[in-house]
């Protein structure tokens, strides 16, 4: 089989479906929006006099939120189609955030936050949609090709999330003479017109018809039992993925959604310090991510997700003993570079794990699996910092990625279907 051009080339990027195209594309603009979010929505929160918990219970309900509409939406998406719910996604977005810039009330925002997983930072994703999304990403792209592409994807997410983080330090100096809430309207206004684009890519879009079997056939008969037993073996990995994804998600979620907030506090600056360094962390996050979907084609995908990680372990445990700004800064961006540039290599895993018409439950699985803990977390991590601890919200979360690194490898490396082969595997494979 002839090697694929790589997809962050021309002849790569062309070779690939229209559909994973425009979907990549998508995610990229909703990457700049939530970047800036990122950055922003906890600061605006915070000038809107809310406390750390109760920015921390905030995005907790957007993680629950989010876990319970994603499990639905993965498994009836396997049985009518994913791109009903990106359309429902993405109108719903244009309204919500519409509702916020007219009518900026306390309940309006924290409904539309919570269903729409505002200042989570999810690199793109379409909130509780996302199993649609990556279902028809993965159905879009060869088996062969899913970990560059993937990989490739995360690259670019974390790029628009660089671009939006550059934006959020502009986006409150926008409007003359505006303070407090009033300067972060453009925040939301920037959201509000990336959901119309959206919007309008994803309507051109046609999802290929999904087959059905026909019943009364002897072949479909033993093709029934068969699909039993794999359907079965399965569901042991995606139970087994669960179980790991959860360790690492809550040690995530105990510090990532509120390091805006934590820096505030602990150093003083703002949106123009903070969202220079989340930029930087991003941009070259993308660049790693693209390394780490080389390394997976040479190592295999558990190799590529565990040895970037065992270091971001260290390297996070050792920010909140940082005396100054830049120092934590520096460590951070550092952190960002060998932690989420794994992050397309964890979404191929996870999508290779089950066949095509399995991927939307095996993506709502592995959602729920990561939202529920991610979303305790802030308000774990929020309860600590509002007792005044601005240390163990960090080494609690290092401890659980730490044992996120030593589960990881021990109960899912023998589903790693990406591993080369060895020459004696290869000689006894024929």
């Amino acid at each position: 089989m002839t090697k694929a051009p790589a997809p962050y080339t021309a002849a790569g990027w062309k070779s690939l479906d229209r559909v994973a195209r425009q979907l990549i594309a998508a995610r990229f603009l909703r990457s700049i929006a939530q970047g800036a979010l990122g950055v922003d929505f906890t600061l605006y929160l915070k000038i809107r006099h809310w406390s750390a918990p109760e920015v921390g219970l905030l995005l907790m309900a957007g993680g629950l939120a989010g876990a319970a509409l994603s499990l639905l939406v993965g498994i009836a998406s396997d049985r009518i189609g994913r791109r009903l719910f990106l359309l429902i996604y993405e109108a719903g977005l244009v309204l919500g955030t519409l509702a916020i810039i007219l009518f900026p009330s306390a309940w309006l925002l924290v409904l539309t936050a919570a269903l729409f997983g505002f200042g989570r930072g999810a690199n793109g994703a379409s909130g509780p949609f996302a199993p649609a999304e990556q279902a028809w990403l993965a159905q879009s792209i060869p088996n062969h090709r899913r970990g560059s592409v993937f990989s490739f994807n995360a690259g670019l997410q974390f790029w628009g999330m660089g671009v939006g983080s550059l934006l959020a330090a502009i986006l409150p100096h926008m409007l003359p003479g505006a303070t407090g809430p009033a300067a972060y309207v453009p925040l939301f206004i920037l959201n509000f017109v990336i959901a119309i684009i959206n919007l309008g890519q994803i309507w051109t879009l046609r999802e290929t018809p999904r087959r059905t079997s026909r019943g009364n056939d002897p072949k479909n008969s033993a093709k029934a039992m068969d699909d039993a037993s794999v359907t079965k073996q399965e569901n042991r990995a995606l139970a087994w993925l669960a179980l790991v994804n959860m360790v690492n998600s809550l040690g995530v979620g105990l510090v990532a959604p509120l390091l805006p907030y934590w820096f505030n506090l602990k150093f003083g600056v703002g949106p123009g310090a903070i969202g220079p360094v989340f930029a930087l962390s991003f941009f070259l996050t993308g660049i790693s991510s693209l390394i780490v979907g080389k390394m997976s084609e040479r190592f295999g995908l558990v190799r590529s997700i565990v040895v970037p990680r065992l270091l971001g372990v260290v390297l996070l445990v050792a920010i909140p003993f940082m005396p100054a700004f830049s120092y934590a800064a520096v460590l951070y961006v550092a952190r960002s570079i060998v932690n989420r540039g794994s992050v397309g290599a964890r979404q191929a895993f996870s999508v290779g794990l089950v066949r095509d018409q399995r991927r939307g439950l095996a993506s709502s699985l592995n959602a729920v699996s990561w939202s529920i803990p991610a979303a305790l977390g802030p308000a774990l991590g929020g309860y600590l910092i509002g007792m005044g601890s601005l240390v163990w919200p960090f080494v609690a979360a290092s401890g659980l990625q730490l044992g996120y690194v030593i589960l990881f490898p021990a109960i899912m490396g023998k589903y790693d279907g990406s591993r080369p082969k060895t020459a004696s595997q290869s000689q006894a494979g024929g």
